[in-house]
This record gives structure tokens, C-alpha cells and sequence, in this order.
């Protein structure tokens, strides 16, 4: 009962501590917000309750914005103003003026009401306001009286003359957004013209503008019913009622804005278009891929948009200015111009960054990256990056055992496909070829360490705006350790050890084939309820030859490719996100993911580099990184002085969900909750391997935590709450009472998923 009503008198404490009507000086009244009511029984509950939610967020101005009833930033303001000290000053930041109800202009709220209902079919619309008041606080009251609702009862479009753009308007009929029996309403109209411009803009029509377009309604022709007749106004200019096509293309390699002159007489011709290009600073070649526009073409927007687009891709080029010039002799004509400003050819960046690692490491990488952006005069990007880090664990068993890194990464990316094949594409997106070579130094402290060389050579290209293709016609991975500890031997042979995969850590690894991933993403549209993300890989290593010469590791016939054992598999990966909007400030996220490597041949098992983990700050949050399975198998170490092995498998698969809502300004919150496990493909470890019954060993945590959303970079918090675990412990059972003590708090970067 004490504690009761000391919470009472604690939260009597801060309502009062939060009061602001305590400020409103006399003569005013605080502004609350306003309500609209809608009084026409002939309109639907629906329709009523609609027409009051959109009137309502027409209201101006906004009142002060309020959290559970209290308005902080109001009293923020009161308690900063005219404060000199420093704290005041910084909080006075977030403050905010009061709102005052002589602030409210009735009329003018009212007028914009009735405009708007009048443009959505209520032509006979009124609305009327009023203030309610308190003795500190007052409130607007609207009232709506919308009338009948007028419908479309006839689209009447130009006729199909000899007049070729009242033949063209005609015939973008078909797709017209004015439906019969639907509400009249004048944005769908606005909506209509710039549909009907935006197929003309494909057609020629170069000089045409949605404003030359009107559309007349009648509003006689029947009871509560409008007619409405597209036409082109008298007005419009004989220019824009021309069909224009191209006659001469220029590009301007290294344009700078000193230039003052077009130099049409230093114009080197090259296919279908010119280059202006005194000093030589790329090879005619380059735009082969970007001047989508042909001589003699009818002028088409999408085509002139997608040029542009791929110049601002090609990669030398920091802005991009374009110039139709109209040259009509006999019959309209455009030439065209393309004035490129480019980048600095070469330079060098230096990057120090901080983070913390799946495996639950905390370090520091330099990078050091050379880059070329017209290496070869033909637009390609050569980047050569030296990287070192360190991370290392502070506390828990792995303490001491540190990584450290070094290498090198070079890759060079062609604007082009560079094939025996003449691929074409005519959309934004501009396809590449990417070579890349590398190599990297591990080096686990008193344990191992490990020289790895790569080299891919592929190509990525975009179908549209949401499809992403990644085709490697040949990927090479070549991990061969070094340096291995007589720990890290004893370890291996320890019978108290229960992780035979200890010792594929350092196997040398050989893995040679081609790839493909296809992603699709339309999250970045954020005005879309459900977004979603797909992205699917599939990756073989050495099938054919292992084929052709009778690999089979199992009959002991194990082959070498270059002098090296190689790796032989098939894996399929596939990662689906879902994302639906509950309200402007809250969301459901979800996660599903499903890895599959089946190793044959020359391999019982995938190479460690190619091998799934779980668990960890982007995983399951509930259990350390990479500490669970494969299966039901017990990650705890046999020796409790000894390290923690990672924990991986051939097969994934992982389910997350969470609940995203904003708190205030950039502060998120989440509930979430994950599950999956890994397993091996074969029989490895007792309970390790891919069964029947795999959904009943899943590992399942939940939790909450913050999100704080700068945009350009997102600071996450969680606390993750394990739940079951998908092994029985000596003693114990899988099921876990969810308590501080076994909680796993993760800081990371950027969401989850």
C-alpha cells in the first residue's frame, strides 16, 4: 500500500512538474487541436468518418506536441527562456513555443475545408468552425456539411484526326485514370494530364506540357452526375503540337564551366554521336553504352532520362549537364548536348573505423584505398585498398585469444560486359565487369594462422530499378594455415573436446566455380504499406572436373587440382525480409533465412570459409555469436581453460521478427524475437546432422532493445532474453527462465536485418 501511494504522489509530482497552462498569460487560452464533424445523414458512417480524419489534418496550425498528455517540449520552453546558463541554452533547443487558440483563423481553415471537399465530388460542401474553451485551454470545433457526392458519367477524348497529337491523346484512352462511376475528383484529373504528357513525351511531343490539357466538366447532364471532355486548349502553341526528332548528338568529355564555346569544329564523329574532346581524355568507345538516342529517333523522355542516368553511373563523371537545341529547317528537329564535368582521375583515402565483430570481437581496421576512375580511358574504376585491423575480446573465455589481420584488395570494373556475347539493354542502369583479387592474413593469437587468395572475375547488372543481377563466371578461394600452436594441436586431440571441426578450421582449403545471386529490394520506397527483400545465391565449386575425374573422398579416391585438394559442393542460400507499416512511426519486420551446402565428391564437409554460423548481434541476440549447433550438439568446451570455438555448419536456418516504434526524435524501440540452428549435411557429430525432426531443435531468445536513427548511421542496442537452447545440458533442460543474469546485451551498427 506504501509503495502505491508513493508512486501516486511521484507521478502527482511530475504532472505537475510538466504543467504549462500555468504560463498562458491572461487574455490567452492554450490551443488543444480541433475536431471536424461531419452532420449529413445522407453521407455513409464510412464516408463521414473519412471526410473527418482528412479535414482534421488540414487544420493549421498544429497544437504543441504532447507525450502521454504532457507537453515536455512546451514546458521545455517556458523553463528555458531567457535563461543564460549552459545547460539552458542547450535545452532550449528542443523546446517549443506555445500555441495560442487567437492563432487559429476560423475562416480561412473553414475555406480551406470547403475547397477541398468541393474538389473531391461535394460541390455543394460548406463548413463552418468555432472554439470550445476552458479556463487555460480551448479547442476548435469544425462542422462539415458536405452535400451530395457527384459522380463521373461520361470521358469523352479528342478524336482520331489528321491532327496528330488529337491522335495521340487518343490513344492513351485506354490507360485513362478517369473511370466512370467514380467520384469526381480533381486530383485524379491533375493525375490524368500528366499521365496523358508522359506518354506524349515518348511520342515526340518535345514542347508539349500537361498544361496545355483541359478537362471541362458539365455538371448539368444528370442528378448528382458530371460529363468530362479532355481537350487541348486553343492556346497551346503550334511547337508544342509537333512530333520532334534527333538530328545531331554531341558529348563533352571534360567540361568545365570556362567553357564558353561548343568547339562543333573539333567534333571527332564516332558511330551515332560526336565527341568534343581536345585533350583525348577518354577513347570515343566510352558512350557506346550511355547515348541511348540515335539520329533520326523520335524524341522519348524515358530514353533521354535513362542516358542520363548512366552518364551520372559511368563512374568519372560529378555532374552531368544536358541542352536540347532546336534546329528546325524543314521539319522539327533537336540536337543534343552532353556537358561532362568530371571527377579527379586518381585519389587516395585513408579510413579508421571501429567496430565489433559476428564473433563477438571488438577492434579497429585502417584502410588505405588508391583509386583510378578512368584507368584505361574507357571509364574504368581500378581501386587498389591495403587494410590492417585487430580486434580483440575483453573478458569471457576467448580473453587473449586475439585476431589480427593485414592484406590487400584490388578489383577493376569495366562500364561494359565484356563477353563473346553482344548484350543490350536500354534502361538506366549501366552492366559492368569486376575482377577482383586478393589476399588476407589471419592470424589468431597463441592459436593459428591462415593465408587466404581470391580472385572472381563476373558481372553485375540491374533489369529495372528493384532487380539486381551478380553472375561470377569464376570465383577462386585458396586458404592454406600457417604457423598452427601445439594449444591449438593439443586442443584437437583433447578427448574431453567436443568439436571435431576444430581441425577443418585449418584445413587447407581449394574452392573454384561459378556464382549467381539475384536480389530484388523495394524497401528504399518509403511510402509503400509492405516492402520487401529478397536476395538468392547459388554457388558450385569444382562439379565438373570433380566429375570428370572421379572424386570420391568416401572410396578414398581423393583429387588434387594444381598440386591442392579441392573442395567440391553445391550452395543454395536464400534470405527473405518483409517489412509492413503499421502507422507513420511503426512497423513489423520480419526475417526469414534458409542456407543449404551439400558437399559430394572430393568433400564430406564445406570448407570452413563457405560454412554458416549463428547466433550474435545480427542473428539469434539471445545467445553469443556463433555458439550454436549444428544441431543439438553442446557448444561448452570439454576444458573450461581453454577457448571457445566457433560453432558451424552446412545447413541454416534462422526466423526473426520484430516491432519497431519511434519514441522521439532520432530514438527507436524494438521487441523482437529469433530462432534457428545450423546443421551439418553429413554425420560429423552425434546429433549434429540435418534431420526429421530439425524444427523441434531450434534455438529461440527474445528481447528489446533501442535503436538511435541519425540516418547516415544507426546505433543499435539489444537485450536479448534466451529462451530454449537446442541441447540439454548436463543437469539441466532446454527450456531457460528468462532473467537479467543470462541476458545477452549486444551493440552493433545498423539494424538487423
Amino acid at each position: 500500500m506504501i509503495k502505491r501511494i508513493i508512486y501516486l504522489l511521484s507521478l502527482a509530482v511530475i504532472l505537475n512538474a510538466c504543467s504549462t497552462t500555468k504560463y498562458v498569460p491572461e487574455g490567452e487560452k492554450l490551443y488543444t487541436g480541433g475536431t471536424v464533424k461531419v452532420e449529413d445523414k445522407a453521407i455513409s458512417k464510412s464516408d463521414s468518418k473519412n471526410i473527418s480524419a482528412e479535414m482534421k489534418t488540414l487544420i493549421r496550425p498544429k497544437p504543441n506536441s504532447a507525450i502521454l498528455g504532457m507537453r515536455i517540449k512546451l514546458w521545455l520552453y517556458y523553463k528555458t527562456k531567457n535563461r543564460k546558463g549552459f545547460i539552458q541554452k542547450f535545452l532550449s533547443k528542443y523546446g517549443e513555443p506555445p500555441v495560442y487558440v487567437s492563432q487559429v483563423d476560423l475562416a480561412k481553415n473553414s475555406e480551406i475545408m470547403t475547397n477541398r471537399l468541393q474538389n473531391e465530388s461535394y460541390f455543394q460542401a460548406s463548413v463552418s468552425g468555432d472554439t470550445i474553451g476552458k479556463k487555460k485551454t480551448a479547442k476548435a470545433v469544425f462542422t462539415a456539411l458536405p452535400g451530395p457526392s457527384y459522380t463521373i458519367r461520361n470521358i469523352t477524348f479528342p478524336s482520331a484526326t489528321d491532327n496528330s497529337l488529337d491522335t495521340a491523346i487518343k490513344g492513351t484512352q485506354a490507360g485513362t485514370l478517369l473511370k466512370s462511376g467514380d467520384k469526381y475528383n480533381l486530383d485524379v484529373i491533375k493525375s490524368e494530364r500528366i499521365r496523358i504528357d508522359t506518354r506524349l513525351k515518348e511520342e515526340g511531343f518535345f514542347y508539349f506540357a500537361p498544361e496545355q490539357l483541359i478537362v471541362r466538366v458539365d455538371s448539368t447532364v444528370d442528378t448528382h452526375k458530371v460529363d468530362l471532355v479532355v481537350k487541348i486548349k486553343e492556346t497551346t502553341p503550334e511547337q508544342a503540337r509537333e512530333i520532334y526528332t534527333i538530328r545531331n548528338i554531341y558529348v563533352y568529355p571534360n567540361y568545365s564551366l570556362r567553357d564558353t564555346s561548343l568547339k562543333l569544329d573539333q567534333a571527332q564523329a564516332y558511330r551515332w554521336y560526336n565527341i568534343i574532346d581536345p585533350r583525348k581524355t577518354v577513347r570515343p568507345y566510352i558512350f557506346a553504352n550511355t547515348v541511348l538516342l540515335h539520329p533520326n529517333d523520335v524524341y522519348s523522355r524515358e530514353v533521354h532520362n535513362n542516358s542520363l542516368n548512366r552518364f551520372i553511373n559511368l563512374g568519372p563523371y560529378r555532374y552531368v549537364k544536358n541542352r536540347f537545341e532546336d534546329v528546325t529547317p524543314d521539319s522539327p528537329k533537336l540536337d543534343v548536348y552532353y556537358f561532362l564535368t568530371p571527377y579527379k582521375r586518381k585519389s587516395l583515402q585513408a579510413e579508421i573505423i571501429g567496430r565489433t565483430t559476428s564473433a563477438n570481437y571488438t577492434g579497429t581496421q585502417i584502410n588505405l584505398s588508391w583509386k583510378n576512375r578512368n584507368a584505361f580511358k574507357g571509364g574504368e574504376l581500378l581501386t587498389v585498398t591495403l587494410f590492417g585491423s585487430t580486434d580483440v575480446q575483453v573478458g569471457g573465455q576467448n580473453n587473449g585469444f586475439n585476431v589480427f589481420q593485414y592484406g590487400a584488395q584490388t578489383s577493376l570494373s569495366w562500364p561494359r560486359l565484356i563477353s563473346p556475347f553482344n548484350f543490350r539493354s536500354a534502361n538506366a542502369y549501366i552492366p559492368r565487369t569486376i575482377l577482383t583479387l586478393g589476399y588476407t592474413s589471419v592470424v589468431r593469437q597463441k592459436l593459428y594462422s591462415l593465408n587466404s587468395f581470391t580472385g572472381s572475375f563476373g558481372y553485375q547488372f540491374k533489369s529495372d530499378i528493384h532487380k539486381t543481377h551478380e553472375l561470377n563466371l569464376l570465383e577462386v578461394a585458396y586458404v592454406k594455415p600457417r604457423n598452427i600452436t601445439d594449444l591449438y594441436t593439443d586442443s584437437i586431440r583433447n578427448p574431453n573436446n567436443r568439436n571435431p571441426s576444430l581441425k577443418h578450421v585449418i584445413d587447407p582449403q581449394f574452392t573454384m566455380g561459378p556464382s549467381y545471386a539475384y536480389t530484388y529490394d523495394n524497401t528504399t520506397e518509403d511510402y509503400r504499406t509492405n516492402s520487401l527483400y529478397y536476395r538468392g545465391k547459388l554457388s558450385l565449386s569444382n562439379n565438373l572436373y570433380g566429375i570428370i575425374s572421379g572424386a570420391d573422398t568416401l572410396a578414398g579416391k581423393v583429387k588434387t587440382l594444381f598440386g591442392a585438394v579441392f573442395n567440391q559442393y553445391v550452395k543454395a542460400e536464400a534470405e527473405i525480409r518483409f517489412f509492413h507499416k503499421l502507422t507513420t512511426g511503426s512497423k513489423i519486420a520480419t526475417r526469414l533465412l534458409v542456407g543449404v551446402g551439400l558437399p559430394y565428391g572430393n568433400s564430406t564437409i564445406l570448407p570452413y570459409n563457405q560454412q554458416f554460423f549463428i547466433g550474435g548481434p545480427n542473428s539469434l541476440r539471445g545467445f553469443r555469436p556463433r555458439s550454436i549447433g549444428p544441431g543439438t550438439v553442446d557448444p561448452s568446451p570439454g576444458d573450461a581453460n581453454t577457448f571457445i570455438a566457433d560453432q558451424s555448419g552446412d545447413i541454416k536456418l534462422e526466423a526473426n521478427i520484430e516491432y519497431r516504434q519511434k519514441l522521439f526524435s532520432i530514438v527507436y524501440g524494438a521487441l523482437f524475437a529469433d530462432a534457428g540452428n545450423i546443421w551439418n549435411a553429413k554425420p560429423h557429430q552425434v546429433g549434429g546432422t540435418f534431420g526429421p525432426n530439425f524444427l523441434t531443435q531450434m534455438a529461440v531468445d527474445a528481447g528489446f532493445g533501442l535503436r538511435f536513427d541519425a540516418t547516415i548511421l544507426v546505433l543499435r542496442t539489444d537485450l536479448g532474453f534466451p529462451l530454449i537452447r537446442p541441447y540439454t545440458p548436463a543437469g539441466g533442460t532446454r527450456s531457460i527462465t528468462p532473467s537479467f543474469k543470462n541476458a545477452i546485451f549486444n551493440i552493433a551498427i545498423g539494424y538487423p536485418f
